[in-house]
């Protein structure tokens, strides 16, 4: 059960749901859970296809425009729908919502790779038959979408008829009443060209403004008793017919192969077709055996097995496979906040990539986190643009939501301010360094990122009493804007200032070379390594000396506490119901802030502030984001929380599953996917990585039998067995190492240690 995802939904709301979960991807292209031969006509679908970073670029609109203010975004394009496939049986056309359904399942193998949806079907006139779909989105070969239709006569049928279809004419999925979906700019895309060429069909289709191109390519194989074929097309669209003698079972695959200027240059049609040729001799039952090779590597590092939930153990395999099917795996891509499943967002990166989606892949794949970091290093020289368009003399500004490095924001209190994310953004190049020991890429790119990040701060900060402060900021708590001293934004900086100092201290010892010329390439001044580390020790945090808590801010507590407990469930998420002045009056958080920063930097903060702190924000915090729970999670687990520990953790492992949010139809929570990884591993598990190593803090919840896990770290492969009595640690690759369980330092060689 727990490597299967099922449902045998019909009805409107759950199939737009299923449409998301259903969802196939591989970090370069995803293809939504649409059912192949469409719904009910009086039925909406988002019917989508999307290649990762293939985007146009729309005007944002704006009744009083200022300066600064981006004038465009791009925005992720739903490219050509080749997953069309009609089947009728002796003219009478196949559909869930005609006829009688006598049997219907669907399912996604994700130990295997593909989704197969079978329907036992009689027509209106009395026909029946077994119906097989299959798709797949290959994980060997990037480019490849493959279908295949499987239909077992169960009564006397003359003749099948099967449908290939294939349409430019797309657009994107709109939803005016909804400020996580786009509110217009739907049609993006034109037709530049239609083809035929032998057994190979396509469409080749240009956005309007950033005149990025992507094709697709088509074969149909079949099996069975074929009478005959055509084709036909218009100006947008390709359609292929198969006819079939309905007395013996017949089979019909789909081959597509998906190409864009982004990663396959200017001729898009050619390397379509080349790429789809070469998979000429290829069957399914090879792409399947690849697939499962694939899948097998990524469990035996990425899996988590939960022993006693059944469903919670569905839920974290879930979350994790599909992160894997949305991550971008070149450097050309990152992840964005809805995977490849949907259209929420736009299609952009934020920071729920490095706090939240990254360390998943930096614990169990390194290569793919290296990637994101590569992608966010190419878009370096855009972010100092955009430091010096919000008039900082110096540093980097990163976007807070983008696809190639430009702002996309158009509400920059709680977009363009929240300053953070370049400190997020040095985060991860910081862990991926303590992680891996990559020394190598230190010099070649974290160290040059960490100082152009740490200049930022020096110049969007100074010094007030003896103490260093940045004033005007959002923290990630979006219900509280433009505020002076938000301490996760100041407790981040200062992190991010220390290590630019380290950074440049690693490449010197290292590489002398490469230091000198680092320096000349950044004009580093002699002083300004003394500027980091001063503005870093001299850092201010709020605290209030009566709450014993830090401030999440210098006003937050001097505001009037929200009344959570009298508000009407119906006005939650209250993003949705209240105007952002009314949100921004009150001590009220969307999401955690000043808790976030204590999983993070744990360091900087003593227990007993951490303790008082989090009973504080945990009374204002709505949750109304789904990057939440998992921190909350986390944190109760660390302070000794159990029942609260496992309630924030519940909250996030089936949170798509179940559709908690109400809005998974517009794509799936991928930050919250990756928050349960970290709720599993740094929460229960109570892993961190520091400068002083590995540490685990396990703490395995009473609902539970065992939790076990992997994680790579330097070079070695581990294993962590929790159960009720002790932990065990296993080291399954690489040489010995000294690791901390609950602070006592111990070393882990070839057999295992319990504790």
């Amino acid at each position: 059960m727990s490597w299967k995802i099922t449902s045998n939904a019909q009805d409107q709301s759950q199939l737009l749901v299923d449409e998301s979960l259903f969802s196939q991807g591989n970090g370069y292209l995803g293809v939504r859970g649409n059912f192949e031969e469409g719904y009910a006509k009086d039925m909406k679908s988002i019917r989508g296809t999307y290649i990762n970073a293939f985007h146009d670029i729309v005007p944002i609109e704006y009744g009083e425009k200022l300066f600064g203010f981006p004038d465009t975004q791009q925005k992720l394009v739903n490219v050509m729908d080749t997953q069309s496939i009609q089947v009728s049986l002796d003219g009478e056309v196949f559909s869930l919502f005609t006829g009688d359904v006598l049997d219907y399942k669907r399912l996604l193998h994700m130990d295997k790779g593909y989704a197969e949806r079978t329907v036992h079907w009689r027509s209106p006139g009395g026909k029946e038959a077994e119906i097989t779909f299959n798709r797949l989105i290959s994980f060997v070969h990037k480019e490849l979408f493959v279908q295949w239709i499987e239909i077992k006569p169960l009564s006397e049928i003359e003749e099948i008829h099967v449908e290939s279809s294939i349409n430019g004419g797309v657009t994107n999925y709109v939803d005016a009443d909804d400020p996580r979906v786009a509110s217009g700019h739907a049609k993006r895309l034109h037709v530049t060209d239609v083809f035929t060429e032998g057994d190979v069909s396509g469409v080749v289709d240009e956005t309007e403004v950033s005149q990025l191109q992507a094709a697709a390519a088509v074969t149909l194989r079949a099996a069975g008793s074929v009478i005959d074929r055509g084709s036909s097309s218009d100006a947008e669209s390709v359609r292929e017919t198969l006819r079939f003698s309905g007395d013996q079972p017949i089979m019909v695959e789909k081959w597509t192969v998906f190409t864009d200027t982004y990663r396959h240059g200017d001729e898009v049609k050619h390397e379509a077709i080349t790429r789809l040729k070469g998979l000429s001799e290829t069957s399914i039952e090879h792409i399947l055996t690849g697939q499962q090779s694939y899948l097998d590597e990524f469990w035996k590092t990425a899996d988590i097995q939960i022993s006693g939930d059944d469903l919670l153990q569905e839920g974290i395999r879930f979350n994790l496979y599909q992160l894997l099917q949305s991550v971008g795996k070149d450097p050309k891509s990152n992840i964005a906040a809805k995977g490849l499943s949907g259209e929420g967002y736009e299609g952009h990166y934020f920071w729920d990539t490095e706090i939240y989606m990254y360390p998943p892949f930096l614990m169990t794949d390194p290569a793919i986190a290296k990637n994101l970091l590569l992608h966010r290093f190419s878009l370096l020289d855009a972010a100092k643009d955009r430091a010096k368009e919000m008039g900082h003399r110096q540093g980097a500004l990163f976007p807070w939501r983008t696809i190639t490095g430009g702002e996309c924001s158009a509400f920059f209190p709680a977009g363009s301010a929240q300053y953070h994310i370049s400190a997020d953004i040095a985060y991860s190049f910081i862990h991926y360094y303590l992680t891996t020991g990559d020394r190598s890429f230190m010099i070649s790119h974290g160290a040059e990122l960490l100082v152009e990040t740490a200049r930022l701060w020096i110049d969007a900060g100074h010094m007030k009493d003896d103490q260093f402060r940045i004033d005007d900021v959002t923290g990630p708590d979006e219900y509280t804007c433009i505020v002076n001293n938000n301490y996760y934004t100041n407790s981040m900086a200062k992190y991010n200032l220390e290590w630019a100092v380290k950074a440049m201290a690693i490449v010197k010892e290292d590489d002398p070379s490469s230091y000198e010329s680092l320096v000349r390439k950044l004009g580093l001044e002699g002083q300004e390594l003394d500027q980091f580390q001063a503005a870093a020790m001299k850092m201010y945090y709020p605290y209030d000396d009566t709450l014993g808590i830090q401030a999440q801010d210098d006003t937050f507590l001097n505001k009037q506490v929200w009344d959570l407990e009298k508000t009407p469930k119906e006005e939650f998420p209250l993003l949705l119901h209240y105007h952002p002045l009314t949100l921004y009056r009150y001590q009220v958080c969307k999401q955690a802030d000043t808790v976030l920063s204590y999983f993070l930097l744990e360091d900087e903060a003593d227990e007993e502030t951490i303790r008082r702190s989090y009973d504080y924000y945990e009374k204002v915090t709505t949750h109304d984001s789904s990057l939440s729970y998992c921190v909350f999670s986390i944190m109760a687990a660390k302070l000794g929380y159990e029942n609260k520990a496992y309630h924030y953790f519940i909250e996030t492992a089936r949170l798509d599953l179940d559709n908690t949010h109400k809005n998974t139809k517009d794509g799936l929570h991928m930050a919250n996917m990756g928050g349960t990884w970290l709720a599993l591993v740094s929460g229960f598990g109570g892993m961190r990585v520091k400068e002083t190593g590995l540490h685990f803090a396990p703490r395995l919840p009473k609902e539970w039998d065992e939790l076990r896990f992997h994680i790579r770290y330097h070079d070695r492969l581990i294993a962590i067995d929790m159960t009720t009595n002790q932990t065990e640690y296993t080291l399954l690759e690489g040489e010995p190492l000294h690791f901390f369980h609950h602070g006592e330092e111990l070393e882990l060689v070839s057999t295992a240690i319990k504790h």
